[in-house]
């Protein structure tokens, strides 16, 4: 602006402002009567104001007053539908606690005089679940627990509680009559039942139909009062129990009376025996007669089990499994042993198993006739009757009541005991053998084994073989030690005893062996000691006709063991190399007469010629293995001798065959 000097500049700014401020002041004197009008109009608007701000403050208190007046109006409404709501409520509740305190005409009919014929039934069952339910409402925590103190609801839970102890009572009265008359009309009628020349399969599929009418009414009867279950098993169990108990009784006395067979006592293994015996086929009505009894009454008594457990409510939870259970029942696939794993508890269970023994208690004793009578006839059908009794304890076990299991195991018990009988006659048989000693030839008893043992195994026919099998295991067990035995009375004749006899043993059983494992054992063992017996038998026969050589031999390897060396013997005292060449010399040119005695020697204690042969060659066979190691002996400690071989042996032998 032209000005250097800040204090220059200063000052004219003063001096401009100073000009400014006048000329201000001089217009607003200029403008005073404006002024006045602006402020004239200015106290016009604030008296405005002020008025208006007192019409506001009159309406404010007017409208507060108003809404007070709104929201008091608001508040009486509010009370008035909650009050409104909470009646609407209270009647559908007192409307809903009525119901349930009200019994249904039909229903309190059908509970208090009702009839329980079949076509009523239905009519019962819908009222039970009724009652049922209304109970089960009136009860916590279903029931709120203020409507529980009510008297009204007190009252009318135990007018509840008292028709339900009616109905139950005229209903357990009708089932105690009802099962016991059914049953008893079927025991009554004696078309039911096996008659003579007749024999009938027992069919209860009649009672069961009629049974499972009331299968329903059962499980409400146990839903309301459980304890009133027990006199309707019992009277139930005890009924059937005696139809049962006939049924078998007929049966078995129709089919023993329907048989005629002559009396079998078997192979005797002492005493005269002329060889004729009768064949399975003989005998085998007699034990078909015990499997047609087993195949029809193990299987009905295990539907029964199954059908009781499912009608009388062991098992199912609700009517209508209890309905379905019932109605297939008859499929045998139901047993005490799967109940066990759906009954309620241990002591319903043990009340399941009791129920069980009261209906089949006595049924045993008619199954244990027809085995005494089979096993009177012919003791050897025990085996098919065992055979036939363990495959279905093996192969029913987990699907058998448990009384129907414990009935298969006695009778088992029972065929078990009556053909021990028979092998311990048999095992004292042979033991008599002891006391009555023959120290030669072959003992009666080990021929007539093997035709026991093929008459036994027609018996088996692809059952069980436990039975069998232990016997076997007995008989030759007692056989073997009493042929020992036997044996030492005369130890000069033991060994040829032993072999004849074991050898007509591995004889006769050469073809069972081969298919059946117990005997093929016992074969094994008698050819093992038939082998053990020619051996000492034999050797007995070589050292006593080749005596110089194998003592030469003998004293040798005694030489030996006591360590003494081989280029030593020869200087010892009978054991020179003059020695040697005596004893080859005489046993040598004596060969063909020493052959002829042995071969004598063995032929003249056998009473089984057969066995000359092979024992010949077993002999002749010791002799040259006896032999070669004689010459092994020579050429160790007199290297410088001729000897002949074994070759050499060998071919001398058959050239004396050959004279």
């Amino acid at each position: 602006m032209g000005f250097g000097v800040a204090e220059a500049f200063s000052e004219r700014i003063k001096r401009e402002l100073l000009a400014l401020e006048s000329a201000n002041v001089h217009a607003i004197l200029e403008t005073e009567s404006v002024v006045d009008e602006v402020l004239r109009g200015l106290e016009a608007a604030t008296i405005c104001m002020e008025d208006m701000d007192e019409w506001l403050a009159i309406f404010n208190v007017k409208l507060r007053h108003m809404r007070e007046d709104i929201e008091s109006i608001e508040y009486r409404n509010n009370k008035l539908e909650f009050q409104s709501e909470n009646n609407k409520a209270l009647i559908q509740e007192l409307d809903n606690l009525l119901e349930h305190l009200q019994i249904p005409t039909e229903h309190e009919s059908a509970l208090t005089v009702g009839s329980f014929d079949e076509d009523n039934m239905s009519k019962n069952i819908e009222a039970c679940e009724w009652l049922t339910s209304a109970i089960r409402d009136l009860e916590l925590p279903n029931l709120d627990p203020s409507y529980a103190k009510m008297r009204a609801v007190r009252e009318k839970r135990a007018e509840f509680i008292l028709l339900r102890c009616t109905f139950v009572r005229r209903a357990s009265e009708f089932l105690t009559q009802y099962f016991p008359t059914l049953i008893d009309n079927m025991i009554n009628d004696q078309n039911n039942f096996s008659q003579k020349g007749q024999i009938k399969r027992p069919d209860h599929s009649e009672l069961r139909y009629k049974c499972r009418v009331y299968a329903r009414l059962l499980q409400q009867i146990k839903s309301l009062d459980k304890n009133c279950m027990g006199p309707l098993r019992i009277s139930y169990c005890q009924s059937l129990n005696q139809l049962l108990r006939k049924e078998v009784s007929t049966f078995a006395n129709e089919l023993c009376g329907s048989i005629k067979v002559t009396r079998n006592n078997g192979i005797p293994l002492e005493g005269p025996f002329t060889g004729q015996m009768g064949s399975y086929s003989d005998s085998k009505n007699v034990s078909d007669a015990y499997a047609k009894l087993i195949n029809i009454f193990i299987p009905l008594l295990v539907d029964e089990s199954s059908f009781f457990s499912h009608l009388m409510c062991f098992e199912s939870s609700s009517p209508e499994s209890s309905e379905d259970a019932v109605s297939t029942s008859s499929s045998r696939t139901s047993s005490v042993s799967r109940t066990s794993g759906t009954a309620s508890n241990a002591i319903e269970m043990a009340m399941l198993n009791d129920c069980l023994n009261n209906m089949l208690k006595g049924i045993q004793d008619d199954f244990f006739a027809i085995i005494d009578w089979a096993s009177n006839i012919d003791v050897w059908c025990c085996i098919t009757m065992y055979g036939i009794t363990d495959r279905y304890l093996s192969g029913q076990k987990a699907e058998n009541a448990a009384f129907v299991h414990i009935l298969l195991g006695d009778l088992e018990s029972r065929i078990n005991s009556y053909f021990n009988v028979f092998v311990d006659d048999a095992c004292f048989q042979i033991e008599k053998y002891e006391k009555n000693a023959r120290t030669f030839g072959v003992l009666a008893y080990i021929p007539r084994f093997s035709q026991l043992a093929m008459r036994l195994e027609e018996y088996v026919h692809g059952n069980s073989r436990d039975l069998i099998d232990l016997s076997y295991t007995k008989i030759v067990s007692i056989m073997f030690v009493t042929l020992e035995k036997i044996a030492q009375v005369e130890p000069k004749y033991a060994d040829i005893m032993l072999l004849e006899n074991y050898a007509s043993f591995q004889n006769g059983l050469y073809d069972l062996a081969n298919s059946i494992p117990t005997l093929a054992k016992f074969y094994h063992q008698a050819s093992e000691a038939y082998e053990q017996a020619c051996l000492r038998h034999i050797n007995m026969v070589i050292y006593i006709h080749y005596e110089k050589l194998f003592q030469f031999a003998r004293r040798t390897e005694e030489l030996l063991i006591s360590k003494m060396p081989p280029e030593e013997i020869p200087f010892q005292i009978g054991m020179s190399k003059g020695e040697l060449r005596k004893v080859l010399k005489s046993t040598i040119s004596n060969l063909d007469k020493t052959q002829s005695a042995m071969y004598k020697k063995l032929q003249k204690n056998l009473t089984v010629e057969e066995l000359i042969p092979s024992l010949w060659d077993k002999c002749k066979k010791e002799f040259l293995e006896k032999y070669a190691s004689f010459v092994k002996m020579v050429h160790r400690i007199y290297p410088t001798e001729t000897v002949p071989s074994e070759i050499d042996m060998q071919k001398i032998l058959a050239s004396l065959e050959m004279l």
